[in-house]
Parts: C-alpha cells; structure tokens; sequence
C-alpha cells in the first residue's frame, strides 16, 4: 500500500509501524490501526502506555534470564522448585510451553538463542556462562537439554554436552515426542510433557544418529 492509497499520512505511518511486526502483513495492520480508532481514547491511551511501560521497565531474571518483572523471577523465587534440576530452552516462550504443562519441578536456563553461524550466532553470543557457574558450584545435578529439534538445536545440545559432560552431572535430553523441526512453542501440552518425563540421557541419543 502507497501513500496514495491512504486518506492520512498518519494513519499510513501507524499501519507501517504494526507491519513491521512478525505475522502481520499490510492487510492486517490496517485492520488493526481502524480497530484502535474506533475504540475509546482511554483505551488506546491504556495500550500505548502498556507497550511503553513494557519495553522500559522490562527485565531479565539474574538467575535463568528468562523475561520478567523483577531481577528473579517468580520460578527461581520458588523455594518448592527443585533447583538442582536445569531446563535448558532457546527463549522465554519455550518457558512458557513447559510451564503449561504442569510437569516440570525445575527450574530454567534461557540462552537467548541457539548456536546459528548463518544468523551470527556463536556459542559466545548465548547465555552459557552462567550455567557454567552453577555447575561448577556444584548446585547442579541434572541438565536437561530442552532446545528444538533442529540442526542448530541439535549442535547446540551436542555444544553444551561436550562442555559439562566431564561435571558430576546428568544430561539428559527430551524424549522424541516433539517432531523433527519443531520448535517447543508449537508442541502441544501432553506431547511436550511426556517428552519432558519421558527425557532420556543425551550420550543415547548419539549412539542412535
């Protein structure tokens, strides 16, 4: 859609701005700018300021980096989470897709991406360090390597494996529920919890490639 094509500069500049997001086409953005100006001023006041305040005041949990209110976030708080287990996931939405679930006691570990050279995405640019940390500390007794079942899922895990598995650790990985190419977002809630307690120790997986 063209300048020409629009009755308002303004409303154009609101519609480029909705389509710059993931999903969401020109088409789209222009139904959902209309949408926005025909509801009432003190609600679309309520959701800028809700984008703003949520981009300002934002955090990352100290602990497991995963997105919260806090510098520790409400899992990490929990003193009834088993934290000697460590859910090792790509980002915040696989958190999410786990805690759906209800059948996991532990805690998290987001790296904040997975080992991707073709993204510029090298095991320096991850949050591995930290883990490193706990492990060395001895405040860890099993890994498990949650992230998707891709090949740069894949060389991710086999990465982190190589690192800890000399550590009096258990690394384990989900079991093959969740189909190949996936990622934990789009699995479904049992499928993603059996795979959780179904898990299975890394190094057989290798056996079997």
């Amino acid at each position: 859609m063209d300048l020409e094509n629009f009755s308002s500069k303004l409303l154009q500049e609101a519609v480029d701005e909705f389509a710059k997001l993931p999903g969401i086409g020109k088409k789209t953005a222009l139904r959902l700018v209309l949408h926005l100006l025909n509801r009432d001023q003190e609600e679309v006041n309520q959701f800028g300021n809700t984008i703003i305040k949520l981009r300002n005041e934002i955090q990352r949990c100290r602990s497991c980096h995963v997105i919260s209110d806090g510098e520790l976030c409400p899992i990490c708080a929990d003193n009834n989470r088993d934290h000697s287990t460590v859910c090792v996931v790509e980002n915040s939405r696989d958190v999410m897709a786990i805690e759906s679930t209800h059948q996991y006691p532990g805690i998290y570990h987001v790296l904040g991406g997975i080992i991707s050279p073709m993204d510029g995405m090298g095991p320096g640019d991850l949050n591995i360090q930290s883990l490193e940390e706990k492990v060395e500390a001895g405040q860890v007794n099993e890994i498990i390597l949650a992230l998707s079942t891709t090949m740069e899922g894949d060389t991710t895990n086999f990465f982190l494996y190589k690192k800890f598995r000399n550590h009096p650790v258990r690394i384990t990985t989900l079991a093959r529920g969740v189909a190949i190419g996936d990622d934990l977002e789009y699995a479904d809630e049992l499928t993603l919890g059996k795979s959780i307690q179904n898990r299975t120790l890394f190094e057989n997986t290798l056996s079997s490639q």
